[in-house]
């Protein structure tokens, strides 16, 4: 009996020791104001985000004009998807301009930085020249762009038709509506600049030096050392770059005006997806399909990002990954 009393006694200790530890006053003033410093943000999330995106998957099913009651529809708005001549228009211009406007992008974004990496004087001066344009507001940008590209007196017109150009109608024509747009998406490339200039400068200078002992000329120490060591930044800089040119709208809303009756330019020539979205929402009051429109595009950069995850991914180089 003794011994059934120890065991007990003993099996009460342990289970008291392996009990989890009162919290202190001190730890759980801190638990409390870390609570409170994270509730804006959690709320915020909640109320802004959360919701919004969890109502808007509601209403994709519904038929909704906000004047009467919602109506129940089912898959019809997504299946209209499929039929709508304007979203495949919307789909080729956004697709046509993400398949330029990155590579150009980022190509020119890391041009520059490799030109600023040099050691020349006013180094800082230039820095600041090239990452001015990217924090000019978009509306800004775009109005500046449509005086470069206006047809009489553009200033990209009068530099083309003294070299013998006729003048190019850049806003007018279907034809170069789309490469107008690209090109004014290479005003911004400073932004990507600066992240390549300071993946650059992490590069380690003693590579450089054993690879041009070992023999190896400028391509080689571009393809096999730089190119590696800067490869997170590059991927970084594609993921953003292509989530946000299949966002585009500002430019293309500013370049159409909100009181064109097309929403689209010249042969809904400028008409990308979030417009034509836009355009669902708040002119035709079309909420239930404007959401659908909506969680396609949010599955169709989902899925975009997850093959570039798949594809690239696993050709970034980190310095400190323990598994390579």
């Amino acid at each position: 009996m003794a011994m059934i009393n120890n065991r007990n006694a003993v099996a009460a200790t342990g289970t008291q020791q392996r009990a989890r530890p009162r919290m202190s006053a001190l730890a759980r003033r801190e638990a409390i104001a870390a609570y409170l410093f994270t509730a804006p943000f959690a709320i915020g999330f909640l109320l802004f985000t959360a919701f919004p995106m969890l109502f808007s998957l509601y209403m994709s099913f519904h038929d909704w004009n906000i004047t009467s009651p919602p109506e129940w529809v089912g898959v019809e708005n997504y299946a209209r998807i499929f039929r709508d001549p304007l979203v495949r228009t919307s789909a080729y211009n956004t697709l046509y301009y993400v398949l330029f406007s990155v590579p150009l992008g980022l190509a020119l974004s890391f041009a520059l930085a490799m030109l600023l990496n040099q050691r020349v004087r006013g180094e800082g001066i230039w820095r600041t020249l090239f990452y001015l344009p990217s924090v000019v507001p978009a509306v800004a940008t775009t109005i500046l762009w449509m005086f470069i590209f206006n047809t009489d007196f553009g200033l990209l017109n009068s530099v083309l038709v003294p070299l013998g150009f006729e003048k190019i109608k850049w806003l007018g024509d279907p034809a170069y509506t789309k490469p107008s747009l690209i090109i004014m998406s290479l005003w911004g490339a400073g932004g990507g600049t600066v992240i390549f200039l300071a993946a650059l400068k992490n590069v380690p200078m003693e590579l450089y030096e054993a690879a041009t002992i070992d023999g190896a000329n400028a391509w080689h120490r571009f393809r096999h050392i730089t190119i590696p060591m800067v490869s997170p930044a590059l991927f970084f800089q594609l993921i953003i770059s292509v989530i946000g040119t299949l966002q585009i709208f500002t430019q293309a809303y500013v370049l159409v005006g909100r009181n064109s009756t097309s929403f689209g330019g010249v042969r809904n020539s400028l008409l990308f997806f979030v417009p034509y979205l836009y355009q669902n929402a708040f002119r035709f009051f079309k909420l239930g399909y404007a959401s659908a429109l909506a969680w396609v595009l949010f599955l169709v950069i989902l899925v975009i990002t997850l093959i570039q995850f798949k594809t690239l991914g696993s050709r970034v180089y980190y310095e400190f990954d323990q598994r390579r």
